[in-house]
C-alpha cells in the first residue's frame, strides 16, 4: 500500500496512527522539492484502504503493482483451497500427506501405505528420485518406483505426491502422481518450474532453504503463469544457525501466506526438525498457525531405512496427530472429508485429471 501524505504533514503522527492499526512504515521518498508531500510504503494488517484514509495526514492511497498477479488474485476470500484430484487441500479437513523419503522397493511402499491410510492420510508420499547431498547416497529407484507409487497411493484410497527434479522427468512424474512437487533445492530452478506448469498438474513448491518469502510467491507465480492447475506453498524449515534442530521452521511465514494471503500451505515438520521426537510437536503447531496440512515421513525400520531414518516417525504415531486433525476441524465448525478412525481404507480416487480450479487457477487457454 502506497501513501501519500499532505504537504507539512506530521509524519511521525502518520507512522503512529498505521501503527495503530497494526502497519508498518517502509521505504519514504519525498517529491523534488524535498518538503511537501511525502510517499510512504506501508505493510501490514488492512486491506480495506478506508481504514488509511481516515488518518488526517494522508493525502491518497494506492495499491502497488504486485510481481505475482496470479498468486494474489485469488485473496482474501472466506476459504482458499487448491483442487488436487478428488482433494481440496486448504479447505475442510487439512490434509495428512505421508509416507517414506525415499521408495526403497515395491513391497516397502505397499506395506507403508496401507499403515498410513490407516490413520487417515490423504497423499503418500515418496521419492522416486532423490536429491542427495553426497553423490555416493542413494538417488532412489527411479521410474520403476513411480509405478509403485501410484499403485499403493490408489491401492488404499490416496493421491500421490513425489518430486520432480529434471525437466525430461516432467511427463512420466506426471502420469503417475497427482501433485508434483517441487523440492527446496529447485525452487530457483526457473526452467524447471516452466516445465511443471505446462503439465498442467497440482504442484507443492517446497521452500528453498534460504528463500525469502516473496521469492517463494515469485516461483508460485512462475508455476501459475505456465499452466499449473494450482500450488500448495509447502514450508519445511529455512537455514539457521542453531545444530540442535536441521532447519528453522518459520511458522510466522506459514501465518503469513495462511491468514494474510489466504494462500493454502503445508508443513514438512520432519526436514524442518531433523529429529523424530520433534515431527508431532511441529506438526501441532504448525496446524495451530493456520497450515492447511502436514507432511510427515513415516518408515516402519528406521534403523535401517536408506535416507533420513533419524527423522522418521512410526506410521502408528499418525494416530495421535489424526486426533488433533478431527479436533481443530470441529473447533472451527469446518466440512471436510472425514479422517477414519478404523483400519478400512477410503475408496480410491478417481483416476487422472484434477478437477478443474477457480482457486489458484493458472491461465486460460
Amino acid at each position: 500500500m502506497i501513501l501519500t501524505l499532505h504537504e507539512n504533514a506530521d509524519v511521525a503522527s502518520a507512522t503512529r496512527a498505521l501503527a495503530s492499526l497494526g502497519m508498518q512504515v517502509g521505504a519514504m521518498e519525498r517529491n523534488e522539492r524535498g518538503v511537501a508531500h511525502l510517499v510512504i510504503a506501508a505493510v501490514g494488517v488492512p486491506r480495506d484502504a478506508d481504514l488509511v484514509r481516515q488518518i488526517p495526514e494522508v493525502a491518497a492511497v494506492s495499491e502497488a503493482t504486485s510481481a505475482h498477479p496470479r498468486v494474489d488474485a485469488h485473496g482474501p476470500v472466506a476459504c482458499i483451497g487448491a483442487h488436487v484430484g478428488g482433494c481440496e487441500v486448504g479447505v475442510g479437513t487439512p490434509a495428512l500427506m505421508s509416507g517414506p523419503c525415499a521408495i526403497e522397493s515395491e513391497t516397502q511402499i505397499h506395506r507403508i501405505a496401507r499403515e498410513v491410510a490407516r490413520y487417515g492420510a490423504t497423499f503418500l508420499r515418496g521419492g522416486a528420485f532423490k536429491p542427495r547431498t553426497s553423490p555416493y547416497s542413494f538417488q532412489g529407484c527411479g521410474r520403476d518406483a513411480l509405478g509403485w507409487l501410484k499403485s499403493a497411493a490408489h491401492e488404499n484410497g490416496m493421491l500421490a505426491v513425489t518430486e520432480v527434479m529434471s525437466e525430461q522427468d516432467v511427463d512420466v512424474v506426471a502420469e503417475h502422481a497427482e501433485l508434483l512437487q517441487i523440492g527446496t533445492r529447485n525452487m530457483y530452478n526457473y526452467a524447471l518450474l516452466k516445465a511443471v506448469g505446462a503439465s498442467g498438474r497440482a504442484v507443492l513448491l517446497k521452500r528453498s532453504m534460504s528463500a525469502t518469502v516473496e521469492e517463494w510467491l515469485l516461483a508460485g507465480e512462475y508455476l501459475l503463469a505456465h499452466g499449473a492447475a494450482s500450488v500448495i506453498f509447502c514450508e519445511r524449515g529455512i537455514r539457521g544457525f542453531d545444530e540442535n534442530t536441521r532447519n528453522l521452521l518459520d511458522l510466522g511465514a506459514v501465518a503469513l501466506l495462511s491468514h494474510s494471503y489466504r494462500l493454502p500451505v503445508v508443513v514438512d515438520p520432519s526436514h524442518a526438525a531433523g529429529r523424530r521426537d520433534l515431527v508431532l510437536p511441529l506438526a501441532r503447531a504448525a496446524l495451530a498457525a493456520g497450515a492447511a496440512g502436514v507432511m510427515i515421513e513415516t518408515h516402519d525400520d528406521p534403523g535401517n531405512a536408506r535416507s533420513d531414518g533419524a527423522q522418521a516417525i512410526a506410521p502408528s504415531a499418525l494416530g495421535s496427530l489424526s486426533n488433533t486433525l478431527r479436533k481443530r476441524v470441529a473447533a472451527v465448525g469446518a466440512v471436510g472429508r472425514a479422517i477414519p478412525q478404523t483400519a478400512a481404507p477410503a475408496p480410491a480416487p478417481a483416476a487422472a485429471a484434477a478437477a478443474p480450479s477457480t482457486l489458484l487457477q493458472g491461465p486460460v487457454s
